[in-house]
């Protein structure tokens, strides 16, 4: 038996990097995963590549009722979901005086709204289903997980826009915790640091990516700043995706059914810059 054997679970932008990751550890450990992604072709075929049973909706989550639809597709699919992963996400990164508007409000877009507008879509299913359990006597656990980061706890140079949207999160966070202790809904949030994904890679490889706006953005860091990581982090290296989605699959298990409201740093004991 594995530790999500019989749950179904929603996993945002999991078509690579960290969500790849994480759905990929889900499945291994039982759990049915709603796979998505902005680009169609990348999440079928990721979830054909993925050994267990899942399912796929893709689209850009930031339109109008998008995230209303991810959720009935998860339902449709699995009939019912015990744990969501707010992870889909970008950066567009750039110096505050020379940011516009468009790129600030698209990090808000998809880093802030969207979780928001997931929780919502599932507050009348879990809601609901946690009234009756309640009614009879039963305590069932469902989980809500949110992707941050420590440039939102501790801000980043460069990342305003990010750093921002990702700080909303752990607001969020903490509220819908407030909220939903009492449907036994457990809210916690994963703050990343530095894991190896086509975002950290080296700029100077030129990757880039179709924003949901349709703006050509550049992926990456100077290669400058990825040879400090064994200067500022104590573990001495970046984080695989493998490594990330570990702490993710605790906070989606029974083991974390009374950790409620936290924000869990994973980050290889790297903190710098001004903690929130």
């Amino acid at each position: 038996m594995g530790l999500l054997e019989g749950k179904s679970a929603i996993v945002t932008g999991s078509a690579r990097g960290i969500g790849r990751a994480t759905a990929e550890r889900f499945a291994s450990e039982g759990a049915k995963v709603l796979i998505n992604d902005l680009d169609g072709d990348v999440a079928e075929e990721a979830a054909g590549e993925i050994d267990g049973e899942t399912a796929v909706h893709a689209g850009d989550l930031t339109e109008e009722g998008a995230a209303d639809k991810l959720v009935e597709a998860a339902v449709e699919a699995f009939g019912s979901v015990d744990i969501a992963v707010n992870n889909a996400g970008y950066t567009w990164d750039g110096v505050i005086h020379r940011m516009e508007d468009k790129q600030f409000q698209a990090m808000l877009d998809i880093h802030t709204i969207v979780p928001f507008r997931v929780a919502r879509a599932l507050a009348p299913h879990w809601r609901e289903a946690a009234k009756a359990e309640a009614a009879e006597g039963n305590e069932v656990f469902r989980k809500l997980i949110n992707v941050t980061s420590i440039s939102g706890t501790m801000g980043n140079a460069g990342q305003a826009n990010y750093s921002a949207a990702k700080a909303g999160v752990v607001g969020l966070t903490k509220t819908v915790a407030k909220e939903w202790g009492q449907f036994k809904i457990n809210v916690n949030a994963v703050a990343f640091g530095f894991v190896e994904t086509r975002l950290t890679a080296a700029k100077e490889a030129g990757e880039k990516m179709t924003a949901p706006g349709g703006e050509e953005v550049e992926l990456g860091i100077p290669e400058q700043m990825r040879a400090m990581a064994s200067a500022i982090i104590p573990i001495g290296r970046p984080a695989q995706p493998e490594e990330a989605a570990g702490p993710v699959l605790f906070l989606a298990s029974e083991l974390s059914n009374y950790v409620h409201g936290q924000v869990l740093n994973v980050t290889g004991g790297q903190f710098g810059g001004m903690y929130m």
